[in-house]
């Protein structure tokens, strides 16, 4: 099941999840702020993406602004930074889609449509 990690307030999370019903494609909607993704959901999304853990940050949210995060990101170790991931799901790139098959942050139909039709 693809589980599909979403800030209710979040334009672009409004548009993934009209994407994903009109093409009919069956997930899990999980509220991102009250449950964000497990250390192991954000270990297979490093993987997917490279080891860049950059990718997997909200970089213009508010939160990653408040915190410095763009000078003190280089200098965290790789558990340093999942820590702040799963402490704080607004720091999390969002829409995160999660299956066995298909993995990604962020809303590019590209993307999708590769790895979802």
């Amino acid at each position: 099941m693809l589980k599909v990690y979403l800030y209710a307030r979040c334009s672009t999370c409004k548009n993934a999840t009209k994407w994903l019903k009109k093409h009919s494609i069956d997930f899990e909607e999980l509220p991102i702020v009250d449950q964000p993704p497990s250390r192991e959901e954000l270990l297979q999304m490093l993987e997917a993406y490279e080891g860049n853990i950059r990718r997997l940050f909200n970089t213009s949210g508010m939160d990653y602004r408040a915190l410095g995060l763009k000078d003190k990101l280089p200098e965290l170790t790789q558990d340093e930074a999942l820590d702040l991931l799963l402490g704080n799901g607004k720091l999390v790139k969002r829409p995160f889609l999660i299956s066995d098959k298909f993995k990604a942050v962020g809303f590019r139909i590209p993307e999708w449509e590769k790895g979802l039709l």
